[in-house]
C-alpha cells in the first residue's frame, strides 16, 4: 500500500478506541477535531452499501492554519489535516495522518516549508503516543 501521503500506524484496539487515543494525543500537541465523518454509516444511509469502519477526523493547529493561510490563502482547500481510523482488509485498526509536505508538495510557496517542518513532527508525535 503506498503511503507516501500519510503516516500510519496499527492501534491494538478497536476502531473506538484509536478514535479516542488519536483524538487526546492530537489535543497533547494543540490539534483540535473540527471535523468526524463516519464513512461507513454515511455510506450506509445513502446508498445502503456495508463496509467496515472508517471515521475521517479532520484535525486543526489553530496557529499553524492561521501562519499557513497568511502565506497562501488557496491552502484553505487542503485544511484541515486529515487523520483516519478505520479496520483494514485483515481486521486491523489502523490510524493515519496526512503527511503534511504531501499536501504543500504540489504548492510551489518554499515559505510553506517552515510550517511543514513545524507541523510534521507534531503529527508524528501524535501518532507515536497512541501505543505500540
Amino acid at each position: 500500500m503506498n503511503t507516501d501521503y500519510g503516516m500510519r500506524k496499527v492501534f491494538e484496539g478497536s476502531i473506538e478506541q484509536a478514535e479516542t487515543a488519536i483524538t487526546e494525543a492530537l489535543k497533547d500537541v494543540r490539534f483540535g477535531i473540527l471535523t468526524r465523518i463516519d464513512v461507513a454509516e454515511t455510506l450506509k444511509k445513502k446508498i445502503d452499501v456495508d463496509r467496515a469502519p472508517y471515521v475521517i477526523l479532520g484535525a486543526c493547529n489553530p496557529v499553524l492554519a492561521n501562519k499557513a493561510l497568511q502565506l497562501e490563502p488557496e491552502l484553505g482547500l487542503m485544511l484541515p489535516c486529515n487523520v483516519i481510523v478505520y479496520a483494514d482488509e485483515a481486521g486491523k485498526t489502523m490510524v493515519s495522518i496526512i503527511d503534511p509536505a504531501a499536501m504543500v508538495g504540489m504548492i510551489n510557496n518554499p515559505e510553506l516549508t517552515c510550517l511543514v517542518e513545524e507541523a510534521r513532527p507534531l503529527l508524528q508525535k501524535a501518532l507515536s503516543a497512541i501505543g505500540n
